[in-house]
């Protein structure tokens, strides 16, 4: 990773520091005493804790020096108005030190798992930077170009919002060369009021684009087709849609492979994945069309493809306790929900479904849990729902079909986890979805665990 100083550190984010300390270098950066690293830049944030209390803790683990609004004690420093703003100046300006391209890519549903694709992609033919989970916000997205080695030729960064004019700020700091925008759904539509809101939240991605930067746009996505906008950057569609520039055709699932076949203008070639869930070709197709408008061969782009692994908490399907589990946990919004209770439907087995609420829904959260239940009624034999939606998920069960003792709500983790381990049987197919806040990764976690 690349070596800042902390005269080159205080100059870009306009900050002060000490002569004698100008030449200290940091690696990195972190804001948590308990994952910082020796030799890091610790980041004093003011939030539900005050990040100053932590500068001695950060000092005694090894931090090289400290950003912070004021001092309490001697100890190299950045001194600045607003450390959050400062480390992302710092960020912007290491960036372009390292010359990297940058590949940016946001999405209601599915980005994480794009960006994981792309990133992957590109790895066969270029030394690739990535955002590591949950580092997708002002802090997170800095402090991972922070530790991006100095000979990262792509950077490939996730870009999340749950209000209006986060992802402008990030795009202004990435200045993205390309930019993806995978879906439009209604995650966070609490705080954006709109689907149209939350298009215009994705679409400040093109506020810091280069001026020859390319937007990579889905398709398939009515909220993206056609948009009222005129922006300088050069559009390509991909989907498998009529019209799109680069399209998936001949979409098959067999077993746990899933297989498309690219085309792109007079280009045709075949891709297998080891996925399921025909949901995962839009992402795939997202990252196909970067690899080719950076110039990846397309065998590379089939390798790298076909090798790809998701992340851990999306979407593993494993077995254990004589039971298939597919562990979606990481988080939940109405469009992914269905997708993986369409994956849990296919499954040979009985499917029981594990349904955390989906959260930052507003008004909407009504009508969406009960949909989610309707859905879940066709697809699933048993459902337990979890959180103070579940009894709406129930009500389109019912709706749905399924009959009343199929499904349990449940506000307790304690209770949920003592009527699944009951009602499962071997051979059980059991989907555990929900939004991160709700925890369902502790539900399977202690299911998995031997009863004492």
């Amino acid at each position: 990773m690349a070596r800042i100083t902390l005269r080159d550190a205080a100059q870009w984010c306009g900050g002060t520091v000490e002569e004698k300390y100008e030449d200290v270098a940091f690696d990195g950066a972190g804001n948590d005493t308990r994952s910082l690293q020796p030799g890091q830049l610790f980041i004093a944030l003011q939030g539900v804790r005050d990040g100053h209390d932590y500068i001695p803790a950060a000092i005694a683990k090894g931090a090289a020096a400290v950003l912070c609004s004021r001092k309490v004690g001697d100890y190299p420093a950045i001194l600045v108005k607003d450390p959050r703003t400062a480390l992302g100046d710092i960020a912007r300006e290491a960036l372009k030190r390292i010359g990297a391209k940058v590949v940016a890519v946001t999405g209601s549903v599915g980005k994480s798992t794009t960006k994981e694709m792309i990133a992957a992609v590109l790895s066969g033919t270029f030394r690739v930077s990535k955002t590591p989970a949950n580092h997708n916000n002002d802090i997170g997205m800095p402090m991972a170009i922070l530790d991006m080695p100095e000979d990262t030729e792509v950077a490939v960064l996730e870009m999340g919002m749950n209000h209006f004019r986060e992802i402008a700020y990030l795009s202004c700091i990435a200045h993205p060369d390309v930019a993806v925008i995978i879906n439009v759904g209604t995650a966070h539509i609490e705080f954006l009021g709109t689907q149209q809101g939350i298009r215009q939240a994705k679409l400040e991605i093109l506020e810091g684009m280069t001026p020859q930067g390319m937007l990579l746009l889905n398709g398939d996505d009515t909220m993206l087709r056609c948009l009222d906008v005129t922006p300088k950057q050069r559009i390509t569609y991909f989907g498998a849609s009529e019209g799109c520039d680069v399209r998936a055709l001949d979409v098959s699932q067999k077993g746990g492979v899933l297989r498309f076949t690219v085309e792109a203008g007079r280009l045709t070639f075949p891709v297998e994945m080891k996925l399921e869930g025909e949901h995962y070709v839009a992402d795939a197709l997202a990252a196909v069309t970067v690899g080719l408008k950076l110039g990846v061969h397309p065998d590379k782009i089939r390798q790298q493809l076909d090798a790809f692994q998701n992340m851990s908490g999306r979407q593993e399907i494993f077995e254990a306790k004589g039971c298939t589990i597919i562990n979606d946990c990481y988080n939940a919004g109405p469009e992914s929900m269905a997708a993986a209770l369409n994956v849990l439907g296919n499954r040979p087995g009985r499917h029981i479904a594990v349904l955390g609420d989906m959260l930052e829904l507003g008004d909407c959260a009504q009508a969406e849990h009960y949909k989610i239940g309707r859905i879940a009624a066709e697809k699933a034999d048993m459902v337990f729902a979890f959180g103070p939606h579940a009894g709406r998920v129930l009500d389109g069960t019912i709706t749905g079909g399924m009959p009343e003792n199929m499904g349990r709500a449940f506000d307790s983790r304690e209770d949920l986890i003592t009527a699944l381990r009951r009602a499962v049987k071997p051979g059980d197919v059991i989907l555990f979805k929900g939004s991160h806040g709700m925890h369902l990764e502790k539900v399977l976690e202690a299911f998995l665990k031997e009863e004492k």
